[in-house]
């Protein structure tokens, strides 16, 4: 690639809360995603959970310059390909495999890699990676798990996901290892049915706002 891929790390840079998006309409894709810039958040992962998901990705990528659109649920080499191929600049996998590292790698794509456990942290570690995604936070430990992690890994960072609210980020974001929460509280699906992007706005100017 003529430009060399960002560090994973830029993207906590954008704002403390990274929306997880999960989109059936390819036609709410750029609206959604200008409601979520409008409201000071940049940073999108689109999870690969639905038909419509690579195709949204590249309505994104294509339509708001202004987003940092990302893919989720990279479970595979052919996950990560198609991600590159759709427009994606990072990609999020639940879970970490060599296999996935390496494709990532190979397309350019900076991986957030999701752990769970300390034997997870070290098999990231070892292939190069110390900002990481914990998944499912609140159901894997939560706040202390994440405060007995940062024990023995004090060079790791890590994005909670999974279970989080509104209410709880702050808290998370209160930790010293924690860079950036991840949460569906953005995006709504009643919001996303109706279209109600204002909504969405408010809800991404509140979340950019939030501080440990």
């Amino acid at each position: 690639m003529s430009t060399l891929p960002m560090d994973p790390l830029e993207l906590a840079g954008h704002g403390p809360v990274i929306p997880v998006i999960v989109l059936q309409r390819v036609a709410d894709a750029a609206p959604l995603a200008r409601a979520l810039v409008a409201g000071g958040v940049r940073v999108l992962e689109v999870t690969l959970r639905t038909p419509a998901a690579l195709a949204c990705i590249e309505a994104i990528a294509r339509e708001v310059p202004d987003a940092i659109v990302g893919a989720g649920t990279v479970r595979s080499a052919a996950d990560a390909r198609a991600a590159r191929d759709a427009g994606a600049r990072f990609a999020v996998s639940p879970g970490y495999t060599g296999e996935v590292g390496a494709a990532c790698r190979d397309a350019g794509l900076p991986l957030l890699p999701g752990v769970a456990t300390a034997s997870e942290v070290m098999r990231a570690q070892a292939d190069g990676y110390s900002f990481l995604k914990f998944f499912p936070a609140t159901a894997a430990g939560g706040i202390p798990m994440l405060r007995a992690l940062a024990g023995p890994f004090p060079d790791v960072a890590f994005c909670p996901t999974g279970g989080i609210t509104a209410e709880t980020a702050p808290q998370f974001l209160a930790l010293p290892n924690v860079r950036v929460v991840g949460g569906s509280w953005l995006t709504p699906a009643d919001a996303l049915d109706a279209g109600d992007w204002p909504r969405i706005t408010a809800l991404a100017r509140a979340a950019a706002a939030l501080r440990g």
